[in-house]
């Protein structure tokens, strides 16, 4: 456990050197990538650039950690369970890596609709856009990653349901207060607007069914062996 921890150290030391040295050539595309019309992105001190390059590296370091700290999780857990205990666990990591893609990813493009959207309004009504880079990037990669760890609650739920700890119709009978759970916590991010809102608690709603389906299947499945 110990070498694995200095290996996370390591790791995340490396990629957060490498984020701030290669900031710029980072910084630039990211611009290009989100580049919103009528839209200054404008540093408010200048020294904030040093700044940015730093949350860069740190942003990269955790990305390039998470994965092998998942890694190392499954490997710890390994001794203990049984080989279709392995296969099971084995089955959630790229998932859950593909569940945290998927959410960051569907986060960014959201959250750039919003921002070109809310950037049109402010036009409209004479407003000029001079948003800070700092606080621009801050809500853009922050809000995209949350969401993607939001994206990982369906295999949490499939798993207190394989350890009988929830059923499925628990979750059916506590429908409402999840949606009002998703709800609050997606309309605690930026932006704010509905349309976004909805757009963000929308795949949350089809995880949430779908976790309900799948497992149900199984269960019926089981029955069915069982029954045979």
């Amino acid at each position: 456990m110990r070498s694995r921890l200095y290996r996370v150290v390591i790791l995340f030391t490396v990629f957060f050197v490498g984020g701030f040295l290669f900031s710029k050539t980072i910084l630039k595309r990211t611009l290009e990538l989100v580049h919103i019309d009528q839209v200054v992105i404008a540093a408010s001190s200048p020294f904030q650039f040093i700044h940015v390059a730093m949350n860069i590296g740190f942003f990269l370091g955790i990305m390039a950690s998470v994965p092998y700290i998942i890694y190392s999780f499954y490997v710890f857990m390994v001794p203990a369970l049984t080989r279709s205990e392995k296969i099971e666990l084995f089955k959630f990591i790229p998932l859950s890596v593909g569940l945290y893609i998927a959410g960051f990813v569907y986060g960014f493009f959201i959250l750039y609709y919003a921002l070109g959207l809310l950037a049109s309004i402010n036009i409209r009504l004479g407003i000029a856009n001079f948003w800070n880079i700092g606080q621009f990037l801050s809500e853009m990669f922050i809000t995209s990653a949350l969401l993607g760890l939001v994206f990982e609650f369906p295999l949490l739920l499939t798993l207190l349901i394989k350890l009988g700890i929830i059923t499925t119709q628990t979750l059916k009978k506590n429908r409402r207060i999840a949606y009002f759970l998703a709800f609050g916590f997606v309309a605690l991010l930026p932006p704010t607007d509905i349309i976004s809102l909805i757009a963000m608690v929308l795949p949350l709603v089809l995880l949430y069914e779908g976790v309900i389906l799948l497992n149900n299947k199984r269960s019926i499945l089981l029955s069915v062996d069982i029954i045979k």
